[in-house]
């Protein structure tokens, strides 16, 4: 990828910025309560089937079962991942890093960009999973609560730590044991998802907007005030605001922070819920302050110097994206050499880079100094001891709760 001036982005970054407004891993992938498209009903109640057709609620001891292993002899990958989210070429014929992988180990990629929504994908492979059957994926990115569905109901393949001596080695302190994976028995994080809080100085005459209590309180920011239409991400930012942790979450703390939250739909406080579309209103100052994703902002202020990002006093929100290879996955010892290969630190380098989200690699910063002293800098690619120590990630839930919190964030952003 070309390095770029303060002032200027190269053609691809300014191809990728562009489909990130309209298409691709920015607006296709965080709409699974997007009230637009009715998306909200259809998630609550694809959640509501996680525990129906004889799905059992509880985990596995174990995981999936031991699958045929055919690596040997077959050197292929079979690997699906979201749009936007692997480096290419500034001619967008090739993909850098996983052809050097195919150049040094003789292992063919077929890479997939087949996943839009995690509802959605579930919905393409939760029957053959069920049935016990080859999903035709060796290698897949889910986001941190569907890949902990996957590993409860012992449809996951258990890690061969020994094939995977990078990932041990170089993954970030922040990552490495997560309540729905201790260890990383199961998964290794593709990148990390911070959610903090955007304004446009452009639109609240100069002033910094860095918490929860401005966007909700704030008179001269009325109707201005954008959310995330990801449970998660709303009402964690809410609950550490409340001084709660999202971490440990009860029934009452998350009915406090929907009500919180209604106060400032009632009110006109908050002008809408979104998924990636926030892009636009906070580049043109139609939304003053806005909870974000880091990823998003990092391309908006390359080409918006009024576009400003804050961590609150309070915490903020981290998600993860996260490699798992299913059960009865035909190539596991491929994939976890792929796996393992994405944490070298020149390769990790590569691929934060191009995605500017948080690389979950621990030691990159030299090597990403040398693509872009400015990505290199940046602490929502990679966050400092401060900024990391700020992050939280919500707890795990239960099918029964996250049937029960989806549905009653679904009400209240009209979804």
């Amino acid at each position: 990828m070309e390095q770029y001036e303060p002032d200027r982005l190269s053609p691809p970054q300014l191809a990728a910025m562009r489909r990130s407004l309209t298409s691709g891993r920015g607006a296709l992938t965080r709409r699974s309560l997007l009230r637009a498209t009715g998306a909200g009903a259809l998630a609550v109640g694809s959640l509501a089937t996680l525990s129906a057709c004889g799905i059992p609620a509880a985990k596995r001891e174990g995981g999936a079962p031991a699958s045929d292993d055919h690596s040997a002899s077959e050197k292929e990958i079979n690997f699906s991942n979201w749009t936007e989210y692997m480096d290419v070429s500034d001619d967008e014929k090739h993909r850098p890093t996983l052809e050097a992988f195919t150049r040094r180990t003789g292992i063919r990629v077929k890479y997939t960009e087949d996943i839009n929504d995690n509802v959605e994908f579930f919905g393409k492979i939760k029957p053959q999973l069920a049935a016990g059957q080859d999903t035709g994926r060796d290698l897949m990115i889910l986001t941190d609560w569907l890949a902990a569905r996957l590993i409860n109901f012992g449809w996951a393949q258990k890690l061969d730590a020994t094939r995977l001596p990078h990932a041990y080695a170089n993954l970030a302190d922040q990552f490495r044991s997560p309540d729905w994976d201790p260890g990383r028995a199961y998964t290794y994080p593709w990148t990390g998802i911070p959610t903090v809080i955007a304004y446009n100085t452009k639109a609240t005459g100069g002033r910094k907007v860095d918490s929860v209590t401005q966007l909700l309180d704030d008179p001269a920011l009325k109707g201005r005030v954008g959310f995330l239409s990801e449970m998660r991400d709303s009402i964690g930012m809410t609950l550490l605001d409340m001084g709660k942790a999202p971490e440990k979450v009860t029934d009452a703390d998350y009915d406090a922070a929907i009500g919180r939250l209604q106060k400032g739909v009632d009110k006109k406080q908050i002008r809408r819920f979104t998924g990636n579309d926030y892009i636009s209103d906070l580049d043109k100052g139609d939304l003053a302050a806005c909870v974000a994703w880091g990823g998003d902002i990092t391309q908006l202020q390359s080409d918006n110097p009024h576009v400003k990002y804050a961590i609150p006093a309070a915490g903020y929100m981290t998600s993860t994206d996260n490699m798992l290879i299913p059960a009865k996955a035909r190539h596991q010892a491929n994939a976890e050499r792929l796996m393992d290969y994405y944490y070298e630190l020149p390769v990790a380098a590569k691929l934060a880079a191009y995605i500017n989200y948080v690389c979950p690699v621990e030691g990159v910063r030299a090597e990403l100094t040398k693509i872009d002293p400015k990505l290199a800098a940046n602490t929502l690619i990679l966050p400092d001891s401060e900024m990391a120590a700020k992050s939280h990630a919500f707890r795990s839930l239960s099918s029964k709760e996250e049937t029960a919190y989806e549905a009653k964030f679904a009400k209240l952003i009209g979804a």
